[in-house]
């Protein structure tokens, strides 16, 4: 009984001399993002681009001694499931969220976020995502307003259209980007001759392309996602539309391509610089690594964006020495041109990044972009 009992207490010793009573403290990221869906391309490189960088950190040390401990949750680009993923990181105790990809997703946890403290940046360009008044919230993209301002001068003053129609979905974002974009037309003399909507993920837009076929444009404006636009490309050029075809930055991924295939060639993009074309070390050594850790190139821009809006955030604890969101936030507000593999990253009173840099590219024949305008 005696030996029984001394054998106990001696396995009893050798638990406690593994099993430390306390756990290091991390430094919780969350991250959300349509890990599945229909923008799975674009929340699988967010995801991943993360995980790069807090791999990377950690592996000098981590944050003022604490280690990043990625945790994600899959939106799958639905404001309900968004919402669900703003509780769900709260509740496990995140200080920063990256994401979403979609200003409608992003939104939608906006809300949570805020009232928890907990830092948020998305590359969401809705101009909404900035006039609620959170302080929690950080914009890492530029607002639908600043693409319109770029698109209507090169449709009206560079290319000269003279019939002009816009289509979109029915999204927060594609919505108030084609919105954006009418009206910054109309205030240069443009001529909108059709402004449509369509249902994502519909599959066929042969009856709203008929509806604008008759309407004989020169160009149409596809505001919604690369999912739908690389679908409404192809079948535009099936139905004979001979109108030239610009799709807004969320076109810009590499499925469009796909999706569209032999009538991709000839389409122009507007978007912010594509990832391979950007100038900065910064950006030449992350895509050089995101390479050899995943075997491919980042979808997007908006994955480099991402990675970007949580360099700041960190880089905003750090030269507070706090973890203190408040703190950090304070610091944010007042950014002036910190380096960012994206190129400098200032921030306005109103958690916008502060300045635009956009550009049209057209789609070659091969795949490539080649720059037309900036």
């Amino acid at each position: 009984m005696l030996q029984s009992k001394a054998l106990v207490l001696s396995l009893v010793a050798s638990v406690f001399l593994v099993t430390p009573v306390f756990a290091a403290e991390t430094l919780k990221v969350g991250v959300q993002a349509p890990i599945t869906g229909a923008y799975a391309n674009e929340g699988q490189g967010i995801d991943q681009s993360v995980r790069l960088l807090a791999e990377q950190i950690n592996a000098k040390g981590g944050v003022m001694g604490r280690q990043i401990e990625v945790i994600s949750c899959d939106d799958e680009g639905t404001a309900m499931k968004a919402a669900i993923c703003a509780k769900d990181l709260v509740n496990k105790g995140v200080s920063m969220v990256i994401g979403s990809y979609t200003s409608t997703c992003a939104e939608a946890a906006q809300t949570t976020y805020f009232r928890a403290g907990v830092l948020q940046t998305s590359d969401g360009t809705s101009d909404t995502l900035t006039e609620h008044g959170y302080w929690t919230f950080f914009r890492n993209s530029f607002p639908n307003s600043a693409e319109a301002t770029f698109a209507a001068d090169y449709m009206v003053k560079v290319k000269k259209y003279q019939r002009i129609a816009i289509l979109s979905d029915f999204s927060s974002y594609a919505d108030g980007l084609a919105t954006a974009v009418a009206d910054s037309v109309k205030g240069l003399g443009g001529n909108i001759v059709s402004r449509e909507k369509v249902k994502a993920g519909s599959q066929n837009f042969t009856p709203v392309l008929t509806q604008i076929k008759s309407k004989n444009p020169d160009v149409i404006f596809y505001a919604g996602y690369y999912s739908d636009g690389g679908l409404i490309r192809s079948q535009q050029k099936g139905l004979g539309i001979t109108a030239d075809f610009i799709g807004g930055d969320a076109n810009d991924n590499v499925d469009f391509l796909k999706l569209a295939g032999n009538a991709a060639a000839g389409t122009y993009i507007i978007n912010v610089p594509s990832p391979e074309i950007l100038p900065y070390d910064l950006a030449k050594d992350f895509l050089k690594a995101y390479k050899a850790k995943y075997n491919m190139m980042p979808p997007s821009i908006w994955t480099i964006l991402n990675v970007d809006g949580m360099r700041a955030f960190i880089h905003a604890m750090e030269t507070n020495k706090s973890f203190d969101t408040k703190k950090a936030a304070d610091y944010l507000h007042t950014l002036k041109d910190y380096p960012g593999i994206t190129g400098p990253i200032s921030f306005a009173p109103d958690g916008n990044r502060v300045g635009s840099g956009y550009m049209a590219y057209e789609i070659q024949q091969d795949g490539s972009y080649k720059i037309v305008h900036k």
